[in-house]
């Protein structure tokens, strides 16, 4: 059989040079010129040819990380299909982005945070219809790898959405803590006096200890934000102090900021491939794609947006040089200005 000619790490490379188009095609035409060139076919049989797996990832993140301390932070996002007809993977989720809820494949991560950055240790792609997970299941699976892998972390950290029983049990019996907002129609017992919904209980900004229904006893702050809305932080560290609080619940916006990236700089909703395999096989090098430009960052300071600046710079300056070298037939100031006054 013949080797193939292009591998995962030079699909990597194109995703982390190319600014916005991704697709078969355009990596073909940017190809190096040569005998081994490898055309769309090359790129193509390469999404459907590997196996989709999750371990290169973590083998390429856990030099980066820190299992002993930091924060696990996990959310999803979804990855914008707005055109998909027949793309696997592409169901109806919420945006936060539109504000309603849009075709694309919801991809849910965990990260490892020090507070600098969020570094991606392992991933899920929700698809209920078809393989019956929902993402509370994703939500398990990852903490228990993660469990496996020897992370024992300050908190676990997550979106409200994830914050049911079986999630705050599950965390508990592998021996970790966790820190989420919680809905105010939550069911607490602050005094003794029977269960009663967080918004109907006094609950001080500094913490207030309280026994949440089916769990047992946790800490949970009164966030009033700006726009006068009313925020319930809780966490099963009742040790926890209002300066905790707020440094904790500002290193989780990393992840926010790792949803954006994953998008501007790596191209991981532009694949416009049909098969599940090459979409799981698209975004998994994608994520690997991101480390590339955190691994970097470390290493020189500089930050994802400059690299990717740094990467266009050059051919930007080749065609400022010479721009007849790709607008040929367009005729110079000058040249237009002496037959328009002959």
């Amino acid at each position: 059989m013949n080797e193939p000619k292009v591998t995962d790490l030079d699909y990597i490379n194109f995703l982390l040079a190319a600014p916005r188009v991704v697709s078969c095609t355009e990596g073909a035409r940017v190809q190096p010129v040569g005998p081994r060139r490898a055309a769309h076919d090359a790129l193509n049989r390469l999404l459907h040819r590997h196996e989709p797996d999750t371990t290169p990832l973590w083998r390429e993140a856990e030099p980066l990380v820190d299992r002993t301390c930091g924060l696990l932070i996990i959310d999803d996002t979804t990855l914008d299909k707005p055109y998909a007809r027949v793309i696997a993977l592409v169901h109806r989720h919420w945006s936060g982005k539109h504000h309603r809820t849009v075709a694309g494949i919801n991809l849910v991560t965990l990260v490892w945070s020090d507070d600098t950055h969020a570094v991606p240790c392992d991933y899920r792609l929700f698809d209920a219809p078809n393989d019956g997970l929902t993402k509370n299941d994703h939500f398990r699976a990852m903490l228990q790898t993660a469990q496996a892998r020897g992370f024992t972390p300050r908190y676990v950290c997550f979106d409200g959405w994830y914050s049911g029983l079986a999630n705050l049990k599950h965390i508990r019996t592998l021996g970790m803590s966790w820190f989420t907002r919680l809905k105010a129609n939550r069911l607490v017992n602050p005094d003794g006096m029977g269960n009663r919904q967080l918004a109907d209980c006094a609950i001080r900004n500094a913490g207030t200890r309280v026994h949440l229904k089916g769990y047992g006893f946790i800490l949970v702050f009164r966030v009033d934000t700006p726009d006068g809305d009313t925020e319930y932080w809780a966490t099963s560290d009742l040790l926890m102090t209002m300066d905790l609080r707020t440094t904790t619940a500002r290193q989780i916006w990393s992840i926010e900021t790792y949803h954006r990236d994953i998008k501007q700089f790596c191209g991981v909703e532009r694949c416009m491939v049909r098969s599940e395999r090459a979409q799981r096989n698209h975004i998994g090098w994608a994520l690997r794609t991101y480390l590339r430009l955190i691994w970097h960052e470390l290493d020189t300071g500089s930050s994802r947006f400059a690299t990717k600046l740094d990467i266009i710079r050059p051919a930007i300056q080749q065609f400022l040089t010479d721009p007849s070298a790709v607008l040929r037939g367009f005729p110079q100031a000058g040249m237009a200005y002496k037959r328009a006054t002959a």
